[in-house]
């Protein structure tokens, strides 16, 4: 399922804060950090079963609401077009489902082997109960 072609500009909604950690002066008077605000339960674009698989696979707050912050750079609009992109990634890897595992049993010859292995070890720990 391709997501790009949805448009969720409408449902995303973004906070600016005071980035943490080293910087100086700068950090203490600029808003760069950006937190991307997300609702789940109620977006218009996603439908019953996506809604039920983004909210099993993600951690989601007692609203519903996915949140994903970027403080990478200085820049605010990089930080915003970078929690764009993370929520893309998120959203796709959310909705994928893992393909279903087909059971499957060994080889004769690896079944053979095992018990040539087996029976080699036995015999080895046989010869070690020599009589005196």
């Amino acid at each position: 399922m391709n997501l790009v072609k949805k448009d969720f500009s409408d449902e995303l909604h973004f906070k600016t804060s005071r980035s943490s950690g080293k910087g100086g002066q700068h950090v203490n008077k600029t808003e760069s950090r950006v937190t991307l605000f997300f609702n789940v339960r109620e977006s218009r674009i996603l439908n019953d079963d996506e809604k039920a698989l983004i909210t099993s696979k993600r951690t989601l707050s007692q609203d519903g609401v996915l949140q994903i912050s970027s403080e990478a750079t200085r820049s605010q609009l990089k930080n915003k077009v970078n929690c764009i992109k993370k929520f893309y990634s998120t959203i796709t890897r959310a909705l994928v489902t893992p393909a279903k595992r087909k059971a499957s049993k060994p080889s004769k010859a690896a079944i053979r082997k095992r018990l040539k292995e087996k029976k080699r070890r036995s015999e080895i720990k046989q010869n070690r109960k020599s009589d005196f």
